[in-house]
């Protein structure tokens, strides 16, 4: 099979679901009304709360949802064959991923950008809204862990890389001062200059690794956690429209024309399909995801299809910057269409290479490759690879960062007159990468801020308050030391899978709360849009966590020959922590159904009022 028929076909599907579902969502279940003030009119402070331009919050918005997970997670799961993950992706991200991220984002733009533990306080009960604080709060930090540990891996001891991203920085702090203070409005002219000094940084940083400069710009992996950490905590303590808000929107055009490239060059050079559309890895026991294909390639491809991390930038960042509700449409659904079709090209850049070069660089025992079909020849045309890509290795570069890299690179110099380029196409590959991922670790890690301010907020009122410079810097401190730490102790098959499962825990738990609004709001006949993938989503996740515990975490935790025995008794306890969170926020939310259907409408709090 080749590519071609196979993006036709999840465009079309994407269109069509935008087009119909979406409106139909909207004007049914939510009710949009762009005569209702938005709290970035409301509640106005210029720090937080602002009236933003629907295409640059757009940017913002789907930088801060796109992260590595529909990067990694399409490039892990297809081991287990490109079907799976693309039916998932596909049918996921219209019927629930893209409704999770609508529902939450309306749910809160009403309700003056209250977080989703907030929301859910509100809707089902204190003690769900409790479960959903301690719940964000564990998940938000996983989740940053396992987000960064693919910007550690694709980084390291590569300063061509290193150069591009950090100089985004300097870059989105230029355009942040000049939409906002030296050329208020001049948005056109700010994208301009900051696309120009993009593409000049991509160009000049393949002159560092053989200059003087390299060494300054070449870091071990432990030394970009520190770097990525302290990153972290400056984009979450400064104005938003300072630091985050420009380079999520710089980072946004690189995605999205990235993404456009990319699908125009499958649809051009339409490669094949060269992994199997099933593996013999589906009934378990592969060399990258042990568990079977039922339930792992659903908590594996955690974002791309649905994702709970989505629901903390829909109630975190963006409905504060909301300028009308209809806007709401286009940035929530349509910015997570968006991101399925950024899963459904990784898997196929992925899916077009050979399936020996495919496990050569995702696993690092060399004991497992000869059973994998890798022979010394295979890693001598790999080595030659990496020699011409200006790489020391590729082999056992684990994570999916690199191999996607290898994908892209491979389908972009397959153009006319390209072929000579895939060096400067592989480093690409890797900056747009880590573009994708450090967008998302500044916004969660100033969502998760908002978390521990408004918990600390119930012992010591000042804390609550965004705008007060102490709290700020205390939790956001509190925050990356936490992510922190368990990206300098973790490896990617023990944060990954914890990560699809806490991510996707999340997601039922969002679901619960969008649709007890509905609920709540008398709509109810609508409700099956929320319900439908919560009960996908929520039971498939229940059962992937009990199969880690019983089956990764606690081994792990019980062989003293492991060497990980805390490791595995802390995954073990988190995950059942976040299991027993889920379970009590289902509990009160069907109570809460079952409370307001039978009293038939009394305690409405309306997202339609």
């Amino acid at each position: 099979m080749h590519a071609l028929p196979v993006m036709l076909a999840a465009l079309c599907v994407v269109a069509i679901g935008y087009r119909y579902y979406s409106a139909f969502i909207a004007a049914k279940a939510l009710c949009l009304d762009d005569s209702r003030p938005t709290p970035a009119h409301t509640l106005t402070d210029g720090q937080n709360y602002r009236p933003t331009n629907r295409w640059v919050l757009f940017g913002h918005h789907f930088a801060a949802i796109t992260g590595a997970g529909p990067l990694i997670g399409p490039v892990l799961a297809a081991q287990f064959g490109f079907l799976p993950g693309f039916l998932w992706i596909l049918i996921g991200v219209v019927l629930g991923g893209a409704v999770h991220d609508f529902v939450i984002l309306a749910a809160s733009t009403r309700r003056g950008g209250r977080s989703l533990p907030a929301i859910a306080r509100a809707e089902i009960s204190p003690l769900a809204g409790l479960m959903a604080a301690i719940a964000v709060l564990f998940i938000v930090i996983i989740s940053l862990a396992g987000l960064a540990l693919a910007v550690v891996n694709a980084l390291s001891e590569s300063s061509w890389g290193t150069f591009t991203i950090g100089a985004t920085i300097p870059i989105a702090l230029f355009m942040g001062l000049y939409m906002v203070k030296l050329r208020p409005g001049h948005i056109v002219e700010a994208t301009v200059l900051g696309v120009a000094a993009l593409v000049a940084a991509v160009v000049l940083g393949r002159f560092i690794p053989h200059s003087a400069a390299a060494p300054w710009f070449t870091f071990s992996k432990p030394q970009l956690v520190w770097l990525i950490a302290i990153y972290g905590f400056f984009a979450a303590v400064l104005p938003v429209w300072l630091l985050l808000l420009p380079r999520d929107y710089l980072s946004a055009f690189m995605k999205l024309g990235t993404i456009a490239a990319l699908i125009l060059g499958l649809i051009v050079v339409n490669p094949e399909l060269k992994l199997t559309m099933v593996s013999r890895f589906a009934g378990g026991g592969g060399p990258i995801i042990s568990g079977a294909l039922y339930p792992f390639v659903f908590i594996t491809i955690a974002c791309g299809a649905i994702s709970g991390f989505h629901a903390l930038v829909g109630s975190g960042t963006t409905p504060k910057l909301i300028d009308r509700e209809s806007d709401t449409r286009v940035i929530g659904y349509g910015a997570m269409l968006c991101e399925g079709l950024v899963g459904i090209v990784a898997l196929l850049a992925t899916a077009a290479m050979p399936e020996w070069m495919y496990f050569a660089i995702n696993v690092d025992d060399v004991r497992k490759l000869a059973a994998l079909g890798v022979s010394p020849a295979h890693l001598e045309e790999l080595r030659r690879l990496a020699q011409s890509l200006g790489e020391t290795t590729l082999q056992g570069k684990t994570a999916g960062s690199v191999s996607l890299a290898v994908g892209m690179a491979q389908i972009f110099s397959a153009l006319p007159g390209m072929k000579h380029l895939m060096a400067y196409w592989y480093h690409f590959a890797i900056m747009f990468e880590a573009l994708f991922i450090l967008t998302t670790i500044d916004a969660g890690t100033r969502i998760a801020r908002f978390v521990v301010q408004e918990l600390a907020g119930r012992l010591h009122a000042p804390l609550a308050r965004p705008d007060w410079l102490p709290g700020n810097i205390a939790a956001t401190l509190l925050v990356v030391v936490a992510w922190g730490a368990i990206l300098m102790t973790g490896s990617i098959g023990t944060i990954w899978p914890m990560f699809g499962i806490a991510n996707q825990l999340l997601a039922s738990a969002a679901l619960c709360v969008g649709t007890t609004v509905m609920i709540n709001a008398g709509r109810a006949r609508y409700a099956f849009v929320t319900l439908l993938p919560l009960a996908w989503v929520g039971s498939t996740t229940l059962v992937a966590g009990w199969q880690s515990i019983t089956g990764n975490f606690l081994p792990l935790a019980l062989d003293p020959a492991s060497g990980k025995q805390v490791q595995g008794w802390v995954d073990a306890g988190l995950t059942t922590l976040l299991m027993v969170c889920l379970l009590l926020i289902l509990a009160e939310s069907v109570r809460r159904w079952v409370g307001v259907l039978r009293r038939k409408g009394s305690g409405q709090v309306a997202i339609a009022a």
